[in-house]
């Protein structure tokens, strides 16, 4: 069996292939979900605030977004380089399909957050009076927009925000399918999938 790039997949022991992620896939993994999953938690809370009360945690959020665009950007690049392990060959053909779609998805929506909130807030008068610098200690530079004047700048930022807000609404819903399945493969079906990202859970015929 050969990966797109027309090598064979890493194999560990006598010629077998991995049956889980790497540590470094494994780590970048659970701290991403963890930003994620924080950053959602930040935004509800400064939705419900008003005026300078939201600045801090605005902040907070912006410098976990870029975080998240970042650690991302280096799990992307770690997927191209080292394939992931193969699929349990008990899934059928409909579950395959879906994990690898959700997977898909998943990688958009880990870089379209951060880049459409990136654009977003860039597109805001605001960013002259709180630019972003991530965690109060490294200024991060607003996306330029050369030549638009201030109508087509609110234009801009309400299409972002539109953006932004549906993508999220996305990864509600893509969260809570993903959490399912994993449940369903390691309560259910009692199967290896959810043993690839969490080595140490109990695996058939290991």
């Amino acid at each position: 069996m050969t990966t797109l790039s027309g090598t064979a997949p890493k194999t560990s022991g006598a010629g077998r292939q991995r049956s889980s992620y790497s540590a470094t896939a494994i780590l970048l993994h659970w701290a991403i979900a963890a930003l994620i999953v924080t950053n959602i938690g930040i935004a509800w809370y400064f939705n419900t605030l008003k005026g300078p009360e939201a600045a801090a945690p605005l902040a907070l959020h912006k410098s976990i977004g870029i975080t998240v665009l970042l650690l991302s950007l280096v799990r992307v690049g770690l997927r191209l380089a080292a394939p992931p392990p193969p699929l349990p060959p008990t899934l059928s053909r409909l579950e395959s399909f879906a994990a690898k779609a959700t997977h898909l998805v998943f990688y958009g929506l880990m870089l379209g957050l951060p880049l459409s909130g990136w654009a977003l807030v860039s597109a805001s008068p605001l960013i002259k009076v709180h630019p972003t610098v991530l965690f109060g200690v490294v200024p991060w530079p607003a996306v330029p927009y050369p030549g638009l004047d201030s109508d087509a700048l609110h234009t801009a930022r309400k299409a972002f925000g539109l953006v932004h807000g549906l993508l999220a609404k996305l990864a509600y819903a893509t969260i809570a399918l993903h959490v399912a399945a994993a449940l369903k493969h390691q309560l259910v079906d009692r199967d290896d999938v959810v043993a690839r990202m969490i080595p140490w859970l109990r695996r058939r015929g290991v």
